[in-house]
């Protein structure tokens, strides 16, 4: 039977010590991916460094530009924070519709981008909002963020603390889910900044991504009916037992179409 230490840092700065200190041991924060993994045998740390005590990764704090949201933040917390909801209400209705209560009572934001599920919910508003990632020793933008599949730029030890969505004039989210899981098989957030618009797409491709056709069209209209007629290729995108890459290339500019429906309210 596998034996796993685990420990408990009093702060940011021994976490970080106690993750440089040890190459095999895992960052545990609500544990909604690496705890099945384990159980699967998928993940086979030495050790576990347990975030759940650090203070200094929760809250949810607004100034005049943006919101920030500590990494420890459950998804239950943003879906029902009255802030988040005044502010910027996408991301809201975004976290309310992750997984099922126990997994937005437990997952967190945190652990969800670094984790970079291709068909996870977050890094579509991370994207779209072009939201800055805070880390125990830089500031990470997020388009540098999502490399691929699983993949992000955070090095080895590196923790995250917090993630800043600045304040866009107008946002949806909306999603095509798969049923069990409630994963996205397309997830499209659209956000508009005066003249600019950031479509961001999830569960299409190996990680979140943006389409530059879809933001030029909105960008000329920000309308529902500027969705129509756009195309999006294929070629790259996701082909399962759910749908087909050709199938998710259709889902992408209806989706879009909803989600700017939306954020015209």
């Amino acid at each position: 039977m596998q034996t796993l230490e685990l420990k408990q840092p009093k702060s940011i700065a021994e976490a970080v010590r106690l993750a440089a200190a040890d190459s095999e041991a895992r960052l545990l924060a609500g544990g909604q991916t690496l705890l099945p993994a384990l159980r699967l045998g998928l993940a086979v740390p030495g050790a576990l460094i347990d975030l759940s005590g650090l203070e200094e990764l929760r809250g949810i704090r607004a100034d005049s530009r943006q919101l920030t949201i500590g990494a420890m933040c459950r998804h239950s917390e943003v879906a029902s924070s009255a802030e988040i909801g005044k502010r910027l209400p996408a991301l809201a209705r975004l976290a309310g519709g992750i997984g099922d209560r126990q997994v937005r009572n437990l997952g967190t934001l945190g652990g969800s981008i670094a984790n970079s599920d291709p068909a996870a919910d977050y890094p579509a508003a991370v994207l779209a909002l072009g939201a800055s990632v805070q880390t125990s020793s830089r500031t990470i933008p997020a388009d540098g963020f999502f490399t691929g599949l699983f993949s992000t730029a955070l090095r080895p030890g590196e923790l995250i603390t917090s993630v800043s969505f600045p304040f866009a004039d107008q946002a949806g989210y909306v999603k095509f889910p798969q049923p069990a899981s409630h994963f996205a098989l397309v997830g499209v957030f659209v956000a508009r900044f005066g003249k600019q618009v950031r479509v961001a797409v999830t569960g299409a491709g190996a990680h979140v991504m943006r389409v530059p056709s879809l933001e030029h069209s909105l960008a000329q209209r920000f309308a529902p009916e500027a969705c129509d007629g756009v195309k999006v290729g294929s070629e790259g995108l996701n082909s399962d037992l759910h749908g087909s890459a050709a199938y998710r290339a259709q889902l992408i500019p209806r989706l879009a179409r909803a989600a700017v429906q939306q954020a015209l309210g």
